[in-house]
């Protein structure tokens, strides 16, 4: 599959009929994708045989590695068993029965009831309309509006991408819809000035409160967060802002939405965001980790209010997918999270290699271009500026991250710029040997960047 000649077709094909996710189709068009042909462990392998250190999991997602021959086998076999069927009709199949209870015994408690879907987009859209029907059972239909966070982002549907406080991805789609509104992220690196982060954890989130008063209590139906906000530039909460925003959500009502869709299944060192914040959500959101990436499953948990109302409503639930639940995505799922036990690859996370990960990138700080280093469990940034003394960050149009990205790419390496900040978030299964590589690649890149900078 690797050849000069399969390169260029495929890459004429793509441009002729393939449109990309959050890409600019003619820039992609004229320079052609670069074409993945297969992976494993934290490398991915191009088409003309570079081999490149996935630094990214994929998008978040891969957290049990590349190529893992079980989840191959666990789909297969549901595939010859039960390829497709659907649990409308009053039917059930015992692979969403299993990681349904499965699910309810590894979230936080109370979380016991599961709503299928098939990604994070459908998973927050489906809150949105959970949360609403939840408060028309309570007889309290005036709230109705949703708060997210400045550079939260949720997903990509008509509603998810409401509830993302990532303002670039709305006015393409005239959005965001009616009746949803933001609040301050706790972003301290950028916008904590010259209070501590204890303080600052405290101002962004009594910027909830303020919101809510503003709003009217009776008018606010629920709070959504990432417990890290992943692609608004991992953002890492200092530890005085959850408590305020749980009690917050309680004093005046408002359901609690924590979207776990990155954090979750280890990617914090716990197994979610949850664990590590101490939060105790009405809702969770999962997707990515839930398979690892390797078929498009989703879930909501619901927490004991709103799993309650729910279940004992008295009345069709008007909602599902084809797809809800699917037997072959839960039967990969399912194995996911048995290899996650297994390989105790949660705890590794937290207590050995995401440590190390933490520790080597460290060791970027003293580079001319970095402002802050910054992670928690397996999920790190680091973020470039101007001036390291007053935070000073480098004016847009200088793309500085963009520029640090692409000399990863021309050099192996997959980090993702957000802003200015170079994101990491590798597979749990990444050894030391290979986090020092990403380490050292990312140094070099760092170099190229400040070298190409300095000449504009």
């Amino acid at each position: 599959m690797t050849s000069n000649t399969g390169t260029r077709a495929w890459q004429a094909a793509d441009a002729r009929h393939h449109i990309h996710p959050f890409t600019d189709a003619a820039a992609l068009a004229a320079q052609g994708a670069r074409v993945i042909v297969r992976a494993n462990g934290v490398w991915i392998e191009d088409s003309e045989g570079h081999r490149i250190l996935d630094g990214m999991a994929g998008l978040w997602c891969v957290n049990v590695g590349y190529g893992n021959l079980e989840l191959a086998e666990a789909g297969y076999q549901a595939l010859r068993d039960l390829p497709y069927y659907n649990s409308f009709f009053q039917t059930t199949h015992p692979y969403a029965v299993e990681l349904a209870a499965k699910l309810a015994s590894i979230t936080p408690p109370g979380l016991d009831r599961v709503v299928f879907a098939n990604s994070g987009s459908e998973a927050n859209d489906t809150i949105i309309k959970l949360t609403r029907y939840y408060w028309n059972l309570q007889g309290r239909p005036k709230k109705k509006i949703m708060i997210g966070r400045n550079m939260g982002y949720h997903g990509v549907t008509l509603g998810a991408a409401s509830l993302s406080g990532l303002t670039p991805m709305h006015p393409q789609w005239d959005l965001p819809l009616p009746g949803f509104v933001y609040v301050d992220a706790p972003y301290w690196y950028g916008e904590g000035g010259d209070l501590t982060p204890h303080e600052f954890g405290l101002k962004a989130a009594r910027s909830l409160e303020t919101k809510i008063l503003e709003l009217g209590a009776e008018n606010v139906a629920a709070f959504i967060g990432e417990p890290i906000q992943g692609a608004g530039g991992v953002i890492i909460p200092p530890d005085s802002y959850w408590p305020e925003i749980q009690r917050i959500c309680a004093e005046h009502d408002i359901l609690l939405i924590v979207d776990e869709v990155v954090c979750g299944f280890g990617r914090t060192g716990k197994w979610f965001g949850c664990d590590t914040y101490g939060i105790r959500p009405d809702f969770m959101t999962l997707a990515k980790g839930l398979s690892s990436g390797y078929i498009p499953i989703s879930a909501v948990m619901l927490g004991t209010r709103v799993g309650d109302a729910i279940a004992n409503a008295n009345e069709e639930l008007v909602h599902g997918y084809t797809y809800s639940g699917h037997p072959v995505a839960c039967a990969v799922a399912l194995k996911n999270i048995e290899i996650l036990e297994r390989d105790k690859l949660v705890e590794k996370a937290g207590n050995t290699i995401g440590p190390y990960l933490q520790d080597q990138l460290g060791s970027l700080r003293d580079h001319p271009l970095v402002g802050e280093v910054r992670g928690v469990g397996m999920i790190g940034a680091v973020e470039l500026v101007a001036d390291k003394a007053s935070r000073r960050h480098f004016p847009p149009q200088m793309d500085v991250g963009p520029r640090c990205r692409n000399h990863c790419f021309s050099n192996d390496l997959i980090m993702r710029a957000i802003r200015d900040t170079m994101v990491v978030s590798p597979p749990l299964t990444i050894s030391r040997a290979e986090v020092d590589e990403l380490v050292r690649r990312a140094h070099m890149c760092l170099d190229l960047t400040a070298k190409e900078i300095a000449s504009l």
